[in-house]
């Protein structure tokens, strides 16, 4: 599998590790941001999460879909400031085991091991929530995506909260409405949702995120209706209709280990797995987004890298505000 996928790691690893990839500047107004906010302070930090990230998609290739949840779960409650990455304290329970989160997110791990060999070049410099921007768009390079340049200098934050976990993250369950009205707080837009949805292009899903399209959808005691049929089989093959199936997992999409546009493929031959996914198709301006991506492979690797700028600059913390953990589960 790992060969299949990092066909290009047959270069040796010093060249991987030197040569950088075309680099995109998208434009941004987050003046308080900047693409070359280590260059003196921590010039290796981008070569210790590229390599970071290439150990750890080595080790378990579904890595890079997690990396690219863990931060889009971070910056979507209350801002990117690191916080689903701190533990539970006896005082205050955090975003880890929040419901969205419990028993489903990942990567953490890969989080502190960059972080353990960054504070050892650069001590107390460089954010944990920084690193995980920068791990996420690494990993999505590393498997074959989009590669777009990261502004810098966002700062960590020193509280988590279950309950804004619980209230701001969208459902797979939720219609696209909600979805649609959970991006517009935190500045994106509906083309956002579209784009940001195609990460779906990537990884998989747990069978009790959708298993009720499976076998009694809203109580109808049949499948969904928007999904296709020729489908359905293999699917309850995957996740039978009882609670030991409900942790089984089933790929976003048809080509899972790759990052490319068949996941809008899937949307319009009713195949998607999430009903949130397939609910793109079910509105005029969000179904158009979705035929044009599923024709136009570049223009979605480039709308991807301008809405993931975007979602990394959500409620940043700079400046003076926030801090710089020394490890990524504790506060200083």
């Amino acid at each position: 599998m790992a060969q299949k996928l990092f066909p290009y790691f047959t270069t040796p690893l010093c060249l991987i590790l030197f040569l950088s990839p075309p680099i995109y500047m998208y434009p941004f107004d987050y003046s308080q941001l900047d693409y070359y906010f280590y260059d003196k302070s921590c010039p290796g930090l981008p070569r210790m999460v590229k390599l970071g990230v290439w150990s750890a998609l080595r080790n378990d290739t579904r890595m890079a879909a997690s990396l690219l949840r863990l931060h889009f779960h971070d910056c979507f409650v209350n801002g990117c400031d690191g916080s689903v990455l701190l533990d539970d304290t006896q005082d205050a329970r955090g975003e880890k085991n929040a419901s969205p989160n419990r028993n489903s997110l990942r990567g953490f791990e890969v989080i502190d091991n960059i972080k353990a060999d960054v504070e050892r070049f650069c001590p107390s410099t460089v954010s944990c929530t920084d690193i995980l921007t920068l791990a996420a768009r690494e990993a999505i390079f590393q498997i074959g995506g989009p590669y777009w340049a990261v502004p810098l200098g966002r700062r960590d934050g020193t509280t988590a909260s279950e309950m804004a976990a619980n209230e701001q993250l969208p459902s797979p369950f939720e219609p696209l409405q909600n979805i649609t009205a959970k991006f517009t707080s935190k500045g994106l837009d509906l083309k956002d949702v579209v784009v940001l949805s195609g990460g779906h292009t990537i990884g998989f899903a747990q069978c009790f995120t959708f298993k009720r399209r499976l076998f009694d959808f809203k109580n109808s005691g049949k499948p969904d209706p928007s999904l296709d049929p020729s489908v359905i089989s293999n699917l309850q093959s995957i996740c039978p209709n009882r609670d030991a199936s409900n942790s089984n997992l089933a790929p976003l999409d048809t080509s899972s280990d790759k990052f490319d546009n068949v996941y809008y493929t899937n949307l319009k031959s009713n195949t998607g797995l999430l009903e949130s996914d397939q609910a793109l198709m079910g509105d005029p301006q969000t179904a158009a987004m979705v035929n044009f991506y599923s024709m136009n492979s570049n223009f979605f690797s480039n709308d991807f890298g301008t809405s993931m700028i975007k979602l990394g600059n959500v409620g940043v913390l700079t400046g003076q505000n926030g801090q710089i953990r020394k490890k990524c589960g504790s506060v200083n």
